[in-house]
């Protein structure tokens, strides 16, 4: 999903980007908001209350998103300033939460779409496209974060129930990012990654055709 497809498939390119802008500054908000509501307000004053993906991602990440369609975002969280004992595990899973909300909203939006457009119009394709493409990379987004690998979510949601990770050094922790990294985008298990995100979003979605299908 590289700057290349505005000119083979433009439509595809903007949605990408648009939908994993939106999705990211959605999980971030996620965590500075949940952050606040267990004692910690350093993302609340370093202005992570917002969806201004500036601050949520920066330009770097923006940079990337644009000429190879791969983003990310970060929020200061300080675990000291928490005041529940899994305030930091309830944080971090606040992001992959929204990710789960986000893709049940657009396989909603996609059923929503088949029955109110019209079948072979401009407008229909582009709003499926979209709708479609919100689900997968949220489906994605949510297994990608709950992987158990520094600085992903998931090790910090996984070490509040294990304290031998807590324990973990520094050193220890980026070699397990690295060999995470490579297994991600160096082998097949990238793909497997890419294909748990759409049995997600092709489940949501179907379920979804369920519950209108009863009230249609």
């Amino acid at each position: 999903m590289g700057i290349q497809m505005i000119e083979t498939d433009p439509v595809q390119y903007f949605s990408w980007i648009v939908v994993v802008m939106f999705s990211i500054c959605v999980h971030e908000f996620a965590h500075a908001y949940t952050a606040l509501k267990c004692g910690d307000d350093t993302a609340a004053r370093a202005g992570h209350l917002s969806l201004n993906p500036l601050v949520q991602m920066g330009g770097m990440s923006l940079f990337m998103l644009i000429l190879i369609g791969i983003a990310w975002g970060a929020v200061p969280v300080d675990r000291d300033r928490m005041k529940f004992r899994y305030g930091d595990a309830i944080t971090s899973f606040a992001g992959p939460l929204s990710n789960v909300v986000l893709a049940i909203v657009f396989g909603a939006l996609v059923v929503v779409v088949e029955s109110v457009l019209p079948e072979g119009t401009g407008e229909r394709m582009i709003a499926l496209q979209l709708c479609n493409l919100g689900a997968w990379a949220n489906g994605t987004l949510f297994i990608l974060n709950m992987l158990p690998a520094p600085p992903l979510d998931g090790w910090s949601v996984f070490a509040a129930f294990i304290p031998g990770m807590r324990r973990v050094s520094d050193r220890v922790a980026k070699g397990i990012t690295l060999a995470f990294i490579l297994l991600i985008f160096v082998t097949p298990v990238g793909m497997l990654l890419w294909g748990g995100g759409y049995l997600m979003k092709e489940l949501i979605v179907a379920s979804w055709r369920g519950v209108f299908g009863v009230f249609a």
